[in-house]
């Protein structure tokens, strides 16, 4: 068993070298919303091994137990060596008795994990095929509920995409059905697991507790759009309240339709058997007082449900217009342009695979070879491509290698050079690359006569029939004679 002073260096260890990670990714530039959205969950997940890291420090540091003390007291006594001795006997007793256990360094975990490929397929799976990586809302199931819903008014889906947080629009009196109460948590639930999808690296608690705390101030003022009459609205008519139900009624015609329904019948018929038949004026007002507690509380759950709906849905305000721009998209294909658009995410998905697969693992940045793949280190070394060559004619043009540097004399950047400083490019002026050792040959060239100028009567070579070559003077010559 590991001591709990080597624990905590692994611990300290795992921290930094987690907190290292995350800058090495962010680092790293994304060309893609995909690219974006890898980083921030892996930066998610490395955030959650720190702060469950940094728990398990606490912990230790806080010593309930007295272990640590005691370790330290050891370490530190008389008997230090003894100790010492002793836990080093431990150790090579543990090798000894298994000698082949491989061992992985920490630091290796992270090196694989930039090299690891099934990010793709883990953020594919955390998303729908309508959400597109999480670029669009999937509300088609949660539209559908809303649709069933009775006394709501009806409306598609591109009309609900805009309007299903408009909470102030639906008939209040219909908002304490069993089933707005079940759709509300849903749509709250999908709003909230597709926040942690698509912003893995935000903080929900934060904007929930926002929301819940600007609800609250309105709530005690009385300002929450929509809920402003039943705020603090009491029912002093005590004909509208049953006490065999434990319900209150706001509209008259409704209580009297209570009064002769099965239910209150019922209720009431349980009441006369347990022996009660009328109730004080005392009891009444604490019956009616619960009651009324009891509905100011379920309003307010259903309130604050709504208000929650609508700071979800401004959060994530980029992704519902894209996603209306994207249902009206759709509306307009063809049944023959969808399957095109389907085939054409099928080979952009196939293309970025096989893009990956051909990336090459170049860090010491080695020239390609004729296969497309780096050269061997050994061969790199052998050419001496690593040496650089600058010559100042060419305009500080750096040649790696000593055989591309003796090569480039003949081609044509050198020979341009050349020819601006107004000198001929012969083989005198090879191995020059600074322009005041070229001006200096060229004048020590032209005082001593040895300048190679063409002569086009000398250098100049000319060839007969028979193959016999000449140069141009004595070609000339034969020729006027009529000997060629």
């Amino acid at each position: 068993m590991e001591s709990i002073l080597e624990q905590q260096r692994k611990a300290h260890e795992e921290i930094e070298r987690l907190e290292q990670a995350i800058v090495d990714q962010f680092i790293k530039e994304t060309k893609s919303h995909k690219e974006r959205l890898i980083r921030e969950h892996r930066v998610s997940d490395f955030l959650d091994r720190i702060s469950s890291r940094s728990k398990f420090l606490h912990e230790l540091y806080e010593d309930t137990d007295g272990a640590r003390k005691t370790e330290i007291d050891a370490l530190s006594g008389t008997s230090e060596f003894s100790e010492f001795y002793g836990r080093l006997k431990a150790i090579k007793d543990y090798h000894r008795r298994y000698p082949n256990e491989t061992v992985e360094p920490l630091e290796l975990e992270f090196i694989n994990q930039s090299k690891q490929n099934g990010d793709d397929d883990e953020i594919d799976k955390l998303f729908s095929g309508e959400e597109g990586s999480g670029r669009f809302l999937d509300l088609h199931a949660l539209h559908e509920q809303y649709v069933n819903l009775k006394n709501f008014k009806k409306t598609d889906y591109l009309t609900y995409l805009s309007e299903f947080d408009h909470f102030s629009d639906y008939p209040k009196e219909h908002k304490y059905n069993g089933e707005y109460l079940k759709y509300l948590k849903e749509l709250k639930n999908y709003l909230e697991s597709f926040f942690k999808r698509v912003k893995p690296l935000s903080n929900l608690d934060d904007i929930r507790n926002e929301a819940e705390r600007e609800f609250n101030e309105k709530w005690a003022q009385g300002k929450v759009h929509g809920w402003e009459k039943q705020i603090g609205a009491d029912d002093d008519s005590t004909d509208l309240f049953c006490v065999a139900c434990k319900k209150a009624y706001s509209k008259k015609t409704v209580y009297d339709a209570h009064l002769k329904s099965k239910k209150h019948i019922k209720s009431a018929k349980s009441m006369i058997e347990k022996g009660i038949t009328s109730v004080d004026s005392e009891t009444y007002e604490k019956l009616k007082k619960e009651v009324d507690e009891g509905k100011d509380k379920r309003e307010k759950e259903i309130a604050f449900t709504e208000a929650l709906i609508q700071k979800y849905a401004e959060v994530l305000g980029s992704q519902r217009e894209d996603t209306k721009a994207n249902v009206e998209r759709k509306r307009a294909l063809t049944d023959r342009e969808r399957r095109m658009e389907l085939e054409t995410e099928e080979v952009d998905d196939v293309e970025s695979e096989s893009e990956d697969e051909d990336k090459i693992y170049n860090p010491l940045k080695l020239p390609l070879g004729w296969d497309g793949k780096p050269i061997p280190y050994w061969l790199y070394k052998l050419h001496g491509l690593g040496v650089e060559y600058p010559c100042e004619i060419c305009g500080n043009y750096v040649y790696m290698g000593r055989k591309a540097f003796d090569r480039h004399f003949q081609e044509w950047r050198h020979a341009h050079g050349m020819r601006c400083l107004g000198i001929p490019n012969t083989r005198h002026f090879h191995e020059i690359t600074l322009i005041e050792d070229a001006y200096a040959l060229w004048e020590k060239l032209k005082s001593t006569g040895k300048t190679d100028e063409f002569k086009a009567d000398t250098m100049e070579e000319f060839e007969d029939q028979e193959g016999n070559v000449f140069n141009k003077k004595t070609y000339d010559d034969l020729k006027r004679q009529g000997l060629l």
